[in-house]
């Protein structure tokens, strides 16, 4: 159920943002409606949202005993329900109906930052035109930035770099060294590889969409080829700058031990060498599918939103391989040490 924006106009802090952040927010918003006697979260639960309460009213009940109403049309009605995780208490509703309104918390939390950044007049990358900020609105909503510090936000667009593209440019070529991670502000490109000795065309980007980072994450040449269709500007980082700010918290390492837990409670098992690489040598139980082939396959070996562990001989591939997943949805970990320290430490325990 849509949120109207105008909702979120008497909500602390949405309120105090800029009405295009508020109109995204409420785009992104969820509207749940309840009954009485429902329970909208219990002590303990663990959620991802910041829930306001934008009609009815609701009993608090603390693992204590202790009661605290809260009802939307009271002066603390404007703020949200407590955000501590796990829940301090368990919400019920007591009044005939009630609406709920859930956002992604880190969502949430990352563009109450971003519109107070670019408040400052020194600031480079706030678009004044309509539409004009809808790459930054996009970029902060894909899964790959999901768990991106909100004090990394601001270092990666203090060290965005804009570039001017024209149409048919090629702002990389495939087999190239790699140099910097992209995002498209404005424009469209064509994403083409050589794949059964011909180039084709195997994604399209637009608004938001960033491109790059596979040959920074695994210091391998392009494997792609990028030319804009229409002309724009994108914004880019160096490779020390992406290495810096973005790197370290969008890969989630899981040693040995931790990944074949993983393994065993459900995650898929993903092999992203090449296809000789993995008939020589695998793990047990692995599915392969080679980096250069991720995203045009992926879709045939996972289920949406799976979990899963990718590895490779080193963790560079894996690194690349974790990041494009993520983008995608997947809950990802990349196997630390690679293949090699997976079998070290199976070698440990038939020994032991």
């Amino acid at each position: 159920m849509p949120v109207p924006a105008t909702e979120l106009a008497r909500l602390f802090p949405l309120e105090s943002l800029r009405q295009e952040t508020r109109d995204q927010l409420a785009r992104e918003a969820v509207l749940s409606e309840y009954q009485r006697n429902e329970n909208v979260f219990e002590a303990g639960d663990i959620d991802e949202d910041t829930l306001y309460l934008l009609d009815g009213e609701l009993r608090c009940t603390y693992p204590d005993g202790r009661n605290v109403a809260h009802i939307a049309t009271a002066p603390h009605g404007r703020y949200s329900l407590n955000d501590a995780v796990p829940r301090r208490f368990t919400a019920k509703v007591v009044s005939a109906r009630a609406k709920v309104m859930r956002i992604d918390r880190r969502y949430l939390e990352k563009l109450i930052t971003w519109d107070q950044l670019s408040r400052d007049e020194n600031y480079r990358h706030f678009g004044g035109a309509p539409g004009s900020n809808d790459w930054v609105f996009r970029l902060l909503r894909a899964p790959a930035f999901a768990r991106l510090p909100t004090g990394n936000i601001e270092k990666m667009f203090q060290m965005f770099e804009p570039v001017t593209v024209k149409p048919s440019e090629i702002v990389m070529r495939e087999g190239d060294p790699a140099d910097y991670f992209y995002v498209v502000r404005s424009g469209s490109a064509s994403v083409s590889k050589y794949l059964d000795g011909a180039p084709q065309v195997v994604a399209y980007l637009r608004e938001g969409d960033t491109f790059g980072e596979d040959a920074l994450l695994s210091n391998l040449p392009r494997n792609a080829t990028v030319r804009m269709m229409q002309g724009g500007q994108l914004m880019r980082l160096s490779r020390e700058a992406f290495e810096a700010v973005l790197k370290p918290p969008m890969l989630s390492w899981a040693l040995p031990a931790d990944a074949a837990r993983l393994v065993q409670s459900g995650a898929v098992l993903l092999d992203v060498r090449m296809p000789e690489e993995h008939a020589q040598r695998a793990i047990d139980g692995s599915v392969n599918v080679p980096l250069y082939r991720l995203r045009e396959d992926v879709a045939g070996v996972l289920s949406p939103g799976a979990r899963v562990v990718v590895y490779c001989n080193t963790g560079e591939r894996s690194a690349a391989a974790a990041f494009v997943l993520k983008r995608l949805g997947y809950e990802v970990s990349a196997l630390h040490g690679g293949l090699g320290a997976m079998q070290r430490m199976l070698a440990a325990q038939a020994s032991g």
